[in-house]
């Protein structure tokens, strides 16, 4: 008996069977909306968002900065206090040195140093480093705790509270007891930048120094 032998058809695919369904009018079409593009883009780092200002003492906590003092260091920069309205602290701004001289008195210039510095757990913030007045005892044990933590896990304690007009340098028990931080890759000017966006004053009628010499601020 001879044997009959299947032949298997290829299936051709219509195409209206390999077209993307179009919406009719006025029915909602989710396809548009559909992500297309993965949530990071490869070799992009995740841009650092402002960084906080202030010294090693007001992070309560163990601190190390940035051991490339090169790099991530500043030189000594200007700096003024301006009273901003809703705020109960005054801002820090940063100056042009010569509009300082021009428009301020001595004691309401701030010079000193910015370091890139991190608390455990990469908690980065930007360190005021003293550069004046090095005999105060304040100033030199500060400087002192910022060299030191370059190295070390680094806390500096006010001492005021025994009547003692320094700052304790202290380290953490165990040296690897965190891990190091993960240096943001910006540069420092660019944290910098990101960190006084809005507050940096170059020009003589910037609104914040009128506020701060008792000018009248333009209307426009």
């Amino acid at each position: 008996m001879a044997q009959i032998k299947t032949v298997e058809v290829e299936k051709v695919e219509t195409p209206e069977e390999n077209s993307v369904p179009i919406a009719k009018p006025g029915e909602f079409d989710l396809d548009k909306f559909k992500a297309k593009q993965t949530a990071t883009v490869a070799n992009v780092e995740t841009l650092q968002s402002p960084l906080p200002v202030h010294n090693m003492a007001a992070a309560k906590d163990f601190v190390r900065l940035h051991p490339d003092e090169q790099n991530y260091w500043s030189d000594e920069l200007c700096f003024m206090d301006v009273p901003i309205k809703g705020q109960k602290r005054n801002t820090l701004h940063l100056i042009v040195e010569e509009l300082a001289l021009r428009f301020l008195e001595a004691g309401e210039i701030k010079r000193f140093r910015l370091a890139l510095a991190s608390k455990p757990n990469d908690v980065f913030f930007l360190c005021e480093v003293p550069t004046q007045n090095l005999d105060n005892s304040w100033n030199d044990t500060n400087l002192e705790a910022c060299g030191k933590a370059k190295m070390l896990w680094t806390k500096a304690i006010s001492r005021k509270s025994e009547g003692v007009e320094n700052y304790k340098i202290t380290f953490a028990k165990e040296p690897d007891a965190f891990r190091d931080p993960d240096w943001p890759k910006q540069s420092l000017g660019e944290l910098i930048a990101r960190a006084f966006a809005g507050r940096t004053i170059e020009t003589e009628d910037h609104p914040a120094l009128l506020r701060k010499i008792g000018a009248k601020q333009s209307l426009k």
